[in-house]
């Protein structure tokens, strides 16, 4: 048999001996057309043909097996897929969680008598640059510094001569939060609004001597 040259075109040779040409179907011969149209090129022609039954084998091919077909067993049963164990997934802080450590921070800030502790004040100066400092629990007038008159008399009237108090007791009888602030500045934790009336109206009376001390 004559050896085809390398520079020869398939069309210049004859084809090997044993091979047998498929002849194209009508969808691969509509393809060779238009690709011979878009060319510019005279159909029929063996360039195109040629092309077109490249793609028309290439599509006759039947689809490779996938991998779990090839590593069936001969029941015909897929082979199991191996899965990695899995670690447990470390449990994400939840706002729960979260909501907890806040309601127990706060309540480690808290005086259980009223107030903030010292530990709740240096809180807040850390979070809001608040320099916070105790309630100044001298009852008597006279034992006040001016400093402290207008300390104890703005905390009063502040709290107990607004327009509506807050609740001063709750569900179960107990004194809330805002009653006991009374304590943390020396007073007695009121039990009913004329009480809380006589510590603001107390209030008053400091702010009043702390002016006149001043403008002396």
């Amino acid at each position: 048999m004559t050896q085809a040259r390398h520079d020869e075109q398939p069309w210049e040779h004859a084809a090997p001996r044993g091979t047998r040409s498929k002849a194209l179907t009508p969808a691969a011969k509509a393809a060779a057309k238009r690709r011979a149209k878009a060319a510019g090129r005279p159909y029929p022609n063996l360039v195109d043909n040629m092309q077109a039954a490249k793609r028309q084998k290439a599509a006759a091919k039947p689809k490779a097996a996938t991998k779990t077909q090839a590593t069936a067993g001969a029941s015909g049963r897929p082979a199991a897929k191996k899965t990695a164990a899995k670690r447990p997934a470390a449990r994400k802080a939840s706002a729960k969680d979260h909501a907890g450590k806040s309601h127990e921070s706060k309540a480690r800030g808290r005086d259980p008598e009223g107030g903030l502790t010292a530990a709740g004040r240096a809180d807040f100066r850390r979070r809001d640059g608040a320099q916070l400092k105790p309630g100044v629990k001298k009852q008597r007038i006279s034992d006040m510094t001016p400093e402290e008159m207008r300390r104890k008399g703005s905390w009063a009237t502040r709290f107990f001569g607004r327009a509506e108090l807050p609740a001063l007791r709750d569900a179960h009888g107990k004194p809330t939060r805002f009653a006991l602030s009374a304590h943390a500045w020396g007073e007695p934790v009121p039990r009913t609004e004329a009480a809380a009336r006589r510590i603001a109206e107390k209030g008053r009376r400091l702010l009043a001597r702390y002016r006149r001390l001043r403008d002396a």
